[in-house]
């Protein structure tokens, strides 16, 4: 068995204008301080960390990696979830992903798809250089305003939709495939990738790509209703990247899983930070420990009530607390017969 890598952090969510949170070196002061392990970093930010450059030199890479080890920190994962984003969108979604995309490609979804397919590609060479096993990222949707059709939709539009994906994807995936770096699709209410059975579909287009995993985030699956802990159990050999986020759903008489059109403190699901949600947590870390994960867990604060900065600070000794350092022995090894086993079984 493994023990569970972290605390980790996603620093997504807190990279802004003002200090520590403007800089790679203040964020990752800030994190040490509070006591992560490693920072999952995200692409899209070059003044934090540029993906281009680090695709590309060993120099810039090493560089990172030296700057973080001052604090004691490694890297996680890179992210790319804006520009996993971009490689497949419907039409529909066209102004509202535009931009995530540089200012130069806005208004043009081909150009748009080529330069996120390359920047994935970027990320997988930079993921090389810096030492890492595992990348995160989103699949991009083109078949999600269909999630619950009416009217009733053809099959082959779905089956074109998931053949295109995949059509899109596969390149990349080769390319993770050469450098060695495991593509972990975090699966997500919004992206093709939203379940177990649309990633099943999606690896079987892939031709079960051994670089095509999960990112596996239980509260994703919480308020769909997915047994997230069964989820464990099933797809585990595929699980390569964690996030620790919790979620709640308050089922009541007015609205439901879909949300209602509602701001997130009103809905019924809503995520909060980790501890205050209804995620079974000391199971998935028991699960995970078990099914010898091999990666990181990795806080990402999404919550609709609690001040960010808290939630990162309580989410530390969260996931300390919830990380099983595994045993190197049967706890009854001490009683173990040593008679000859035939003999044992009145063979001999």
């Amino acid at each position: 068995m493994k023990t569970v890598k972290g605390p980790g952090i996603f620093l997504s969510q807190f990279i802004g204008d003002r200090p520590p949170f403007n800089s790679l070196a203040g964020l990752a002061e800030w994190a040490a301080g509070l006591g992560y392990k490693a920072l999952q970093i995200p692409c899209h930010q070059p003044a934090i960390f540029d993906v281009e450059q680090a695709a590309v030199s060993q120099t810039y890479c090493d560089d990172i990696r030296g700057l973080l080890a001052g604090y004691g920190l490694e890297i996680s994962e890179l992210s790319t979830h804006l520009e996993g984003q971009l490689i497949a969108v419907n039409p529909v979604f066209d102004a509202a992903f535009d931009s995530f995309a540089p200012a130069a490609l806005r208004g043009d979804p081909a150009r748009r798809t080529e330069w996120a397919i390359a920047t994935l590609k970027r990320a997988a060479a930079a993921s090389e250089k810096l030492g890492l096993q595992a990348h995160a990222t989103f699949s991009g949707s083109l078949a999600w305003p269909w999630f619950y059709p009416w009217p009733p939709q053809s099959p082959a539009l779905f089956d074109e939709a998931f053949a295109e994906l995949a059509r899109r994807w596969l390149p990349v995936l080769d390319s993770f495939d050469r450098h060695g770096v495991d593509l972990c699709y975090e699966i997500h209410p919004g992206e093709d990738l939203h379940d177990g059975v649309t990633f099943e579909r999606f690896l079987a287009q892939v031709n079960h790509h051994p670089r095509c995993n999960i990112l596996f985030d239980p509260s994703h699956l919480h308020l769909q209703h997915i047994d997230y802990l069964q989820f464990i159990d099933i797809y585990h050999p595929r699980i390569k990247a964690f996030h620790v986020k919790d979620a709640e759903f308050l089922r009541n008489g007015r609205s439901g899983v879909y949300g209602g059109y509602q701001p997130w403190l009103s809905r019924a699901g809503r995520f909060r930070s980790p501890g205050d949600g209804q995620i079974d947590f000391k199971t998935i870390f028991s699960k995970l420990a078990q099914y010898d994960y091999p990666g990181w867990a990795v806080l990402e604060w999404e919550c609709c009530l609690k001040e960010g900065e808290t939630g990162a600070r309580e989410g530390a000794e969260f996931i300390r607390r919830n990380i099983i350092p595994v045993a190197d022995r049967a706890f009854d090894d001490f009683a173990a017969a040593a008679a000859p086993v035939r003999r044992q079984l009145g063979l001999d």
